[in-house]
Formats: structure tokens, C-alpha cells, sequence
């Protein structure tokens, strides 16, 4: 019993990585009705930013690491502003309907070979702010480093939802979700405004990244498996819910770290995935997620 606490916890612990990105995939999709397939390498730019701040700032690792966060997810906006300004805002202007897919990809691909000849080709040992040593919760061994990472996920996003339901701004976000051309007659900069959620989306991701370093070895291939299954977790959760992002990202952190114990690792991707093609089959829109009504 004690075990499978355990791999539910650590399947806590990694379905809210997964959740915190699937939330940057509604983010923009909200606003635009586009993704960034670069999201994992948002997180792994992030990770990596962190990596080298943190060993310059003084003040021992816990310090190091509250001190570095406000400066990635700084470099997260900036990096999610270049990629909507170079790679979706052309494809938004001429309506093309795979240009931005095809825009993001190569710009993931390029900050990934960039990352290589920045940090090398080889993982890296992200330093943990927090003591090793396991919290005893009902019987099972929990890194202290699994439940900041639960609580910062939770955190990152309950802020960004108070944002948009309280601020001017974070209203202009939702007005233009809602209906953007409604939006822009009523005055709002739509344009400005995706430019935004692009720009929270991948600032959310870096700070996912340095959430998720501790716990995982740091390099420049990290952030493409992250990506691809949070983008799984977006879908079976539905793209227009913040809540099912959340149960998504659950289902498919819990189902990997118990697949992978009881069954075999290299079967632990099998459930998540075999859930998205049943969802797919059966509810399109998602679990959570609200059935498009287009007029004709």
C-alpha cells in the first residue's frame, strides 16, 4: 500500500508539470485559436536559464532559486513574444491554417539546437533549493522538492486565473477568448492581446521548467517529451478548461509512474496515450472541454 502511495504521489508530482504547460496550450488558444508546439522548449529554456543563474546569484540554493524565478519567467515572455511575432502573427494576418503549426515547430527547433551549442548536448544536475530528505505522508517517502511542485503549479495557475478575472487587462484576455472580433470592435488590441497570452503561456512553461529541474536531470531534450504529452493532457482534458488540465494532467502523471512499476517503463506511455484516442473517439472537445458551435 505504501508503494502505491508513493507512485501516486510522484504521479501528483508529474501530472501538475504536465498540467502547468497543457495550461499555457489554452492560454494561446483561448485568445487566438492557435498553439505553440514549442511549448516543451519553453520549459526546457527555462530550466536551463535557471541552471546558470542560479549558481551566480549568492546567498546559498534557496535563495539562489526564489531570486532566479522572477528573471526566467521574464526570459519565458520575452522568448513566447519573439515566437508569436516571428512565427504566428503572419499566419494569423493571411488566415493560413498551417503556417503557424509549421512557424512554431522550426522555432523549436532551432531554441533547441541553440540550447545545444549554448549548454551542450549533455543532462546537467539542476541544484534542489530543498533539503532531500523524504516527508513520511500516510506511510510513503515524498520529496520535500514534489510538493513545491505541486504547490507551485496550483500557484502559477490560480494567479493567472485571479488575473484575468480581476484585472483590466487579464478582462481584455477573456473578452477576446470569448469573441475576438466582438473584442476588437469594442476597442481592445486584439493583436496586443494574444501577443500577451504568448507571452504568459511561455513564461507559465519556463517556470515549469524550474519546478520540474530538481527533480529531473536538465538539458536540451528534456522539453520535447514534456511538450508532446502536456499537448495529450490539453486534449484529454479539453483546450477551453483550466480544471481539466489539471484532472487531465493527473490521470496521465498517475497512469505513467504505476504502468511503469507494475507493468514495465517501457510500457508506462501506453495508458496516457491509449486515454487521448479514446477521448479523441468519444468526446473531441475533451473531458472538460466545450463543443465549438460554428454558424454557417
Amino acid at each position: 500500500m505504501e508503494i502505491l502511495l508513493q507512485l501516486v504521489f510522484s504521479g501528483v508530482a508529474l501530472g501538475m508539470i504536465y498540467a502547468v504547460i497543457a495550461f499555457g496550450y489554452q492560454l494561446t488558444f483561448a485568445t487566438s485559436g492557435t498553439l505553440n508546439f514549442g511549448q516543451g522548449e519553453s520549459l526546457m529554456l527555462g530550466a536551463l536559464v535557471g541552471l546558470s543563474l542560479v549558481g551566480t546569484i549568492h546567498g546559498g540554493p534557496y535563495m539562489g532559486y526564489l531570486l532566479m524565478i522572477p528573471l526566467v519567467i521574464v526570459f519565458g515572455a520575452l522568448q513566447g513574444m519573439l515566437v508569436e511575432w516571428i512565427g504566428v502573427r503572419p499566419a494569423i494576418k493571411i488566415k493560413s491554417e498551417f503556417g503557424w503549426i509549421m512557424s512554431t515547430i522550426a522555432l523549436a527547433i532551432i531554441f533547441k539546437n541553440v540550447a545545444e551549442n549554448i549548454w551542450g548536448k549533455d543532462d546537467l544536475t539542476f541544484p534542489s533549493p530543498l533539503d532531500s530528505a523524504p516527508i513520511q505522508i500516510l506511510g510513503a517517502n515524498v520529496q520535500p522538492m514534489q510538493v513545491a511542485v505541486v504547490v507551485g503549479a496550483l500557484a502559477i495557475m490560480a494567479v493567472v486565473e485571479l488575473f484575468n478575472r480581476k484585472s483590466i487587462y487579464g478582462k481584455a484576455v477573456v473578452a477576446t477568448a470569448n469573441d475576438r472580433d466582438a473584442a476588437g470592435l469594442m476597442g481592445i488590441n486584439t493583436g496586443m492581446v494574444i501577443t500577451f497570452s504568448y507571452a504568459l503561456s511561455s513564461a507559465v512553461a519556463a517556470f515549469a521548467g524550474v519546478l520540474v529541474a530538481p527533480l529531473t536531470l536538465t538539458g536540451a531534450t528534456m522539453g520535447a517529451s514534456l511538450g508532446l504529452k502536456a499537448f495529450a493532457v490539453a486534449i484529454i482534458g479539453g483546450l477551453t478548461s483550466g480544471v481539466g488540465a489539471i484532472v487531465g494532467g493527473l490521470i496521465l502523471g498517475i497512469a505513467e509512474t504505476t504502468t511503469g512499476y507494475y507493468v514495465s517503463t517501457g510500457y508506462k506511455e501506453v495508458p496516457g496515450l491509449l486515454l487521448l484516442l479514446l477521448v479523441l473517439a468519444v468526446k473531441p472537445s475533451g473531458l472538460f472541454g466545450k463543443a465549438a458551435i460554428k454558424k454557417v
